[in-house]
């Protein structure tokens, strides 16, 4: 496994607090792993037996009902921490969009390790408060928005979340960026028709809003025209 000295993310994520003995430690319990787009990380359900750090790429979190039916409940983007440390079971399945790399845990030794270092269990209540903020936002999204409002909040979100990872040349909300779903995928997590995201998309386009390079690719012209939009 590769230094954490090195790791891209390694001021962003939860290990971002610990010092370098600290890190020494922990480097050892883990190791990279490559989980190319469509693979499963881990199962709904299953027992919780590991835990990650996203080091690039993009995974979701995906719940399913006994007949098959998916919802996307949750994204991960790089820096972010996936799987449920103190938990017997997995309460999502964790499966790559796009190609990713992850830093991999056994659930197990990363508890022990965050009960012996105050500052890691810190970062991972900071997280979930963070996370649950999102959940939050996301409720009234899908309860209360329109689809229009929908489609604006979800791009707004996605050029904030993409250009969080790093992988943007510039600070700020990205202006273009490549969307890391499909057009079903974006109808599956906003609770919308294919047809009619489709719609939307059009829409925005035709009214100068935002230009559609290719079919993920996204470039924001009127952020502001966007944002009210958004609501």
């Amino acid at each position: 496994m590769s230094s954490c000295e090195t790791c891209v993310v390694r001021n962003r994520a939860i290990c971002s607090g610990l010092d370098n003995k600290e890190i020494t430690a922990l480097n050892s319990m883990g190791r990279r792993r490559s989980v190319s787009a469509g693979e499963p990380l881990i199962w709904e359900d299953d027992d919780s037996l590991l835990v990650a750090n996203v080091i690039d790429g993009v995974l979701k979190l995906v719940t399913s009902t006994e007949d098959g039916r998916e919802q996307i409940v949750g994204v991960a983007y790089p820096s972010d921490f996936i799987g449920r440390p103190f938990g017997q079971t997995s309460r999502a399945s964790v499966v790559a969009l796009t190609d990713a790399r992850v830093c991999v845990f056994a659930r197990n030794d990363f508890d022990r390790f965050a009960r012996e270092h105050p500052e890691l269990e810190h970062k991972l209540l900071e997280r979930t408060l963070s996370e649950l903020d999102r959940t939050r936002s996301w409720m009234m999204l899908l309860g209360r928005k329109t689809a229009p409002e929908k489609i604006a909040t979800f791009l707004l979100e996605m050029s904030e979340r993409l250009a969080e990872t790093g992988c943007q040349p510039s600070f700020g909300p990205a202006r273009r960026f490549s969307l890391p779903f499909s057009r079903q995928q974006v109808a599956d997590v906003l609770g919308l028709t294919i047809e009619t995201v489709s719609r939307q998309f059009t829409k925005l386009k035709n009214d100068g809003v935002i230009e559609l390079p290719s079919r993920r690719e996204v470039e924001i012209v009127n952020r502001g025209a966007l944002l009210a939009l958004a609501g």
